[in-house]
Formats: structure tokens, sequence, C-alpha cells
């Protein structure tokens, strides 16, 4: 093991000093013991390479300060791989971060369309991973998150933890793109935008890559009550797109396939249309055709992207929410998930189990996008409703979702426990279940009634 005050690294020091202290430090790889005691102040993004680990001393803070460059902000930690993508080298591998205790100090990363050597497009965390096979962030927290970044994002992964993270502010606590293999857990979160993000599609300006998420574990995490809110205690989020084709209409973060790669539109989010006649075709970075620019996002013939196989189980909801869990497809000015005429994806596997409501939640869970089967087993709903909406754009087709709920116990009137718009087949069944005295449940739209034990209903 090495201590981090052998590498000049002190409380007091100039934060530039520190921050060259850890990057020497790290650059050795093995285990580092950041050692010391108050705050210690970093202003530049330390780097780790494979096989390193980070084990902050009990009583130390890192706190951020501006970057020594001006107006070049980047992140406080992120690893070597993620600034060579483009290459398709190796990942980095077995990275460990152990008990940091971070002041953001109102200091965010200044990560844009272009790659620099402090940030990477579509990155933007405090904690900030691209392409990582068996990252673990332990005993991690902040309570002073800016709205700009996400305090963990992760993108392209394989085998990740997240444990023991207390995590307040403005924006996403944990953000994840393209991965799979997970699992958050033991996890306290009063954030204003969403405790956990599942991304699979995103903002041109939100994840370097597009991929399906799958193969995870949310457990035994808390959304606390707070003074206000937006978004929802998890967005859930998939897209899909085409081919290019000359003359077709794009705006903002719109993607498309390309000579085997992927490109994404990179312009101001205000609603603008642009019309394509030339074809992205450059290897890396941004390059502007008819007055679009254009993202390299990745190669291969990828077309749309999800969630799958998600466990969520012994979550608590305290804050008041209008919608706890987002099976959702953006459309607006940032962003449109659905390319009109593409194939939506369906989202697969998605299990609830053990979810405790104390908060107002008008709707427990929205699904916009395709979904097979959703399962609510063991939890607690109270006066909520499951509602499948439908996106609207040209060529959206849905599927049956099948509804089981198990085990649970129902408070409240009941009324409308499953909605579902035009175009939004449904079979709702439910087993071994609770009912308060005056619940008197109904569904409505295209829903099938199967086998139930709590008078099910149509609305009337």
């Amino acid at each position: 093991m090495r201590f981090a005050s052998e590498f000049g690294f002190a409380p007091g020091n100039a934060p530039a000093v520190n921050s060259a202290a850890l990057q020497a430090a790290a650059d050795l790889g093995g285990e580092i013991f950041v050692d010391g005691h108050g705050i210690a102040e970093v202003c530049e993004p330390v780097r780790l390479g494979s096989d390193t680990t980070l084990r902050f001393e009990n009583g130390l803070y890192l706190r951020r300060t501006e970057s020594s460059t001006p107006d070049n902000n980047g992140y406080v930690l992120t690893n070597q791989s993620a600034f060579t993508a483009w290459e398709n080298g190796p990942w980095d591998r077995h990275i460990r971060i152990i008990g940091l205790r971070l002041i953001c100090n109102a200091v965010h990363c200044l990560s844009g369309g272009v790659q620099t050597e402090k940030t990477v497009p579509g990155l933007r965390g405090m904690l900030a991973f691209y392409r990582v096979n068996d990252l673990v962030i332990e005993d991690f927290e902040t309570f002073d998150l800016p709205p700009e970044d996400f305090a963990i994002h992760v993108c392209t992964f394989e085998n990740l933890r997240v444990e023991n993270v207390r995590i307040e502010g403005r924006k996403d606590a944990v953000h994840l793109g393209r991965g799979s293999k997970f699992v958050i857990r033991h996890g306290i979160f009063r954030t204003f935008d969403d405790p956990i993000a599942l991304n699979a599609h995103d903002y041109a300006s939100s994840n370097p890559e597009l991929g399906w998420i799958e193969d995870g574990i949310i457990e035994d995490c808390w959304d606390l009550d707070d003074k206000d809110t937006t978004g929802f205690f998890c967005r859930v989020l998939a897209g899909s797109w085409c081919d290019w084709r000359s003359g077709m209409q794009v705006q903002h973060s719109d993607t498309v396939v390309y000579d085997h790669k992927v490109y994404r539109v990179y312009m101001k989010p205000d609603h603008t249309v642009y019309t394509s006649v030339t074809p992205p075709t450059h290897a890396h970075g941004i390059k502007e055709y008819d007055g679009i620019r254009w993202l390299m996002v990745e190669e291969g013939d990828i077309y749309s992207c999800g969630c799958r196989n998600i466990v969520f189980r012994d979550i608590h909801l305290q804050k008041n929410r209008p919608v706890a869990f987002s099976l959702h497809f953006d459309k607006d000015n940032w962003s449109r998930s659905v390319y009109p005429n593409s194939v939506m994806p369906v989202q697969s596997g998605l299990t609830f189990e053990n979810i405790e409501m104390s908060g107002k939640i008008g709707t427990f869970l929205w699904a916009a996008t395709p979904v097979d089967t959703v399962r609510i087993t063991r939890s607690t709903l109270d006066s909520t409703s499951v509602r499948l909406g439908n996106i609207s754009t040209e060529g959206a087709e849905y599927g049956r979702t099948e509804i089981i709920f198990d085990g649970c116990t129902f408070r409240g009137t009941g009324d409308g426990l499953v909605q579902t718009h035009p175009g939004r087949p449904a079979r709702v069944r439910a087993y071994a279940s609770c009912p308060a005295d005056d619940f008197a449940p109904t569904v409505s739209g295209e829903t099938v009634i199967g086998e139930n034990d709590i008078g099910l209903k149509f609305f009337k």
C-alpha cells in the first residue's frame, strides 16, 4: 500500500498540488491510502488505470475548486480508457474507490461536444467512468450535488457495484448507460432529479454510448422526502433509430446508423429541425455536414436499446412524486427517443419486490415503452396505479403487457389500478393479495382481467 501523503498530498495544500499528488500515486496503480484529516482541495481530474484502489481515510474530505486552467473543469475521478474509446483498446479493470467524502462546492465539469484532455462527450459525472470492467464504488457520500452533473456516471461497463452511498443534491445520484451485471445497494438519496437513472438511451450530452442495460439488482435504497422534485425514483430509458438516408429530418440528439457506425446530432436543444443530405463518415469525434454537427458514438449496426432483467428490491419511497418508476421515452427538444417508423425495443424482465410507499405517489409505474411483463411482488401499494401510455410517434407499435401483482398489500380506494391508453393492450392478474376493506380496484382501456383475488372490475 502507498500513502498519498508520500506524493505530497495533504489538507491545506494548493488544489493543484493535491491533484498532481493523487495522479502521481494513481499512475503507479495498486492500493493507495489517501490519508489526512480535514478538507483537502483538488482542481483537476484524477485518471485511474487498471488494478487501482483509492481508499480514503475516515475524517478526510475532498473539496472541488475550479480548474487551474480557466473554463476547463473536468471530473473528480475518472478512468484512463475513457479517453481512448475511439481506439477500441482494452477496458480498464479492477478499480476500487472506497470511503470518498466529496464536497462539490458548486463546481461542475464542462463536458461539451468536443473531447478534451479532461472530458469526454456525453460523460458528465463527479465520478465518471467509461469502458470499465469490475468497478466498485463503496462508502461514498456527497451532500451538495449541483444541478449540472451526476454524482456517479458509468457507461459501457461490466461488473459494477455501488454500495453504501449517501447522495443529496440537485441532479441524478447514480446514472448508468450501456452495461451489464450490476448492483446498486444500500443507497440513501435526496435528489431533485432521479436518484437512479438507467438510461440506455439518453440525451447526446448525457451518455457517451447507447446500448442495453441488463442483469442488475437495485436494493435497499431510500428516496428521502424533500421540498421539491422532478423526475422519478428511477427512469428506465429506451430508444430506437434507423439508417441514415438522404433528405431525412433530424434534430438535436437524433441517432442514425451509417456504414456500420452510430452517429448522433449534437446541436442546440431548441426544436430546430435540420435536413441531412450528406452522410456522416468520420471515424472519431464531431464533424459538421450540411450545417449539422454529428458525433460519432460507436461502431456497429445498433438500432435500439433498453433495459432488461432488472430487479428493484426493498425500495423505500418517502418523497411525494407524480411517478415512482418510469419506463421512459423522451420526446422533447433535448431528445426524441423514437425516430419515426423505427422499431421500438421491448423492455423485459422487470421485477418490483417489496416496494414500500410512505410518500404520495399517484402513479407507481408509467410505461411509455413496450414492455413484456411487469411483476410487482410483496409490495405495499397505497392509492396508486400502473399506467401504460402511447408515445404517439409514427410507426409506433405495442404488444400486450402482462401485469402481475403477487402477494401485494393494497390500501386506499384502488380506483384506476391499471389504466391503458389506446394501442396499449394489457392483461392483469393478482395472487395472494391483501386488499383493504374499501379497496375496489378498476381497470380501463384495452385491458383483459385475468385470474385475481382483489375483485378487479372494468371502469364504467
